[in-house]
């Protein structure tokens, strides 16, 4: 009797650790989060070569746009990337962030339009450049399963109701 308890117990264990292992292996969060992974990628490979931009280069407004196009083409892959269910309130933000970085680059390729260069719509760009930046921050914070800390969110949490 006592061993086939502790089989039984056993069995059970393997089962509960096997059920949570499936859990964490979920197919579907696994590629959210290899896409997300090569998301970040992709923005820091592309932010190197923004820097890397010899400013004084006659090309240098071309390669920032060319670059800013590459930018905006990986936020709108993103923002169509199909959260899972745990992150389905984040898809809001992950749009808006691709939203915001259109009118970014569009507004940096106004800037640099007939061979000029605007400063009231490049400080446009900026401010909507920023607006993309902070919702993706705010996306990858509460994936690590952090809270951002900025002053200007506000979370506010539904209660369910028991019954």
């Amino acid at each position: 009797m006592y061993k086939n308890l502790k089989m039984l117990l056993t069995v059970l264990v393997l089962s509960v650790m096997l059920c949570a292992c499936q859990t964490q292996t979920d197919p579907e969060a696994v590629k959210f989060k290899n896409d997300v992974e090569n998301f970040c990628k992709s923005l820091s490979d592309l932010d190197v070569s923004i820097n890397g931009i010899d400013a004084n280069s006659e090309n240098a407004p071309a390669q920032l746009l060319e670059y800013l196009d590459e930018v905006d083409m990986r936020f709108k892959s993103f923002s169509e990337l199909d959260f899972p269910a745990d992150y389905d309130y984040l898809e809001k933000l992950a749009d808006e962030a691709s939203e915001y970085m259109t009118v970014a680059v569009e507004s940096y390729h106004n800037a640099y339009s007939n061979h000029s260069y605007n400063e009231y719509t490049a400080d446009y760009a900026r401010e909507n450049y920023s607006r993309a930046i902070k919702r993706i921050k705010i996306i990858i914070s509460f994936l690590k399963g952090e809270t951002p800390q900025d002053d200007s969110i506000v979370i506010s949490y539904e209660e369910t109701e028991s019954k």
